[in-house]
């Protein structure tokens, strides 16, 4: 129980959150694993979690290794964390079976885990706080459908096909396309890690493969962004349907170079992962899911104070 593990222990002062001095309980440490640090999105899942922790006074971390490729340093990461001794953890797997034999070690020193954004195949974390990424993309699905007037060609650009956010979000939008949109063909799906540059080149490669391409769909900030740098670099007209949020997808939708998007909540992710943690310190009994939620956003409802809130740059 945390009241338990708080007794009699010396409290020290920790780091500096949000520019002031904050004191925590230093045996109550949580690492947080995240997918990495390239996207904006992470900063504004970070800090969330940072508000979280100065809430309930306990000490976390946030690490990621540099790109969203990187399943093996992610599983370094992890691997340290797990050495520190760490009263919990959080985790946003790359690979959705890969981190599994170092959580059942956690689970094995009754190390309570907490996945965060993409979850894992497996029973061991306590809840996954994340957007419920298959709607999130069958909504994206219906604008597309809606911008091309239901009929026409369509490529995606995914971050991964290994964490359960490529997965979800490609199957999300290609089952909704199946399902409500018949006339729609999904031509490609390509996989450019979540990189800008990569999934730029893979932008313009499908433009250049199907002249008929009436739009494309990027399921991650980078994956969205970088097919924005590759359709203005081709000159060719289409429509374009991102996910998450961040300066440069902002301007293009403002531009009108895309048509809208899918906001997460990042901020409400991190604050839920360190929430949940002392939660289950606590002994409380969590859902297996927690829905952070989305919105659809475009050029008409990007100052609607709601949609606001969840924007990040």
């Amino acid at each position: 129980m945390l009241k338990r593990r708080l007794v009699g222990v010396v409290v020290g002062v920790g780091a500096l959150i949000g520019g002031a001095s904050v004191t925590y309980a230093q045996d109550t440490y949580i690492p947080l694993i995240s997918k990495g640090f390239q996207h904006q999105f992470w900063q504004a899942v970070k800090a969330g979690a940072e508000q979280s922790a100065k809430e309930h006074n306990v000490r976390i971390t946030f690490e990621g290794p540099e790109t969203e490729a990187m399943v093996d340093k992610q599983i370094d990461m992890l691997s340290a964390a797990l050495a520190k001794k760490p009263q919990a953890l959080g985790i946003a797997a790359l690979d959705s079976k890969a981190a599994i034999p170092l959580l059942k070690r956690a689970q094995a020193a009754k190390i309570p885990v907490i996945a965060f954004d993409s979850g894992v195949d497996s029973d061991i974390p306590l809840t996954t706080c994340a957007t419920d990424n298959v709607a999130a993309a069958a909504l994206a699905a219906d604008k597309m459908a809606e911008a091309i007037g239901n009929a026409g060609e369509v490529g995606l650009v995914v971050h991964d096909q290994t964490s359960r956010t490529g997965i979800d979000r490609r199957d999300g939008f290609l089952n909704e396309m199946k399902a409500k949109h018949p006339n729609i063909k999904i031509v490609s799906v390509q996989y450019g890690g979540g990189d800008h540059l990569k999934s730029a080149e893979i932008a313009k490669t499908m433009l250049q493969a199907n002249p008929n391409l009436k739009g494309i769909f990027g399921a991650n900030e980078g994956s969205a962004e970088g097919a924005a740098i590759g359709v203005k670099e081709s000159g060719k007209k289409v429509v374009l349907i991102g996910y998450d949020s961040g300066k440069e997808q902002k301007d293009d939708i403002n531009s009108g170079l895309m048509a809208g998007a899918i906001t997460q909540n990042p901020v409400g992710i991190g604050k839920c992962v360190v929430d949940s943690a002392v939660k289950a310190l606590k002994g409380e009994k969590l859902p297996k899911k927690v829905d952070t939620g989305f919105y659809w956003y475009d050029k008409s409802n990007m100052s609607d104070p709601k949609i606001a809130a969840v924007l990040y740059d």
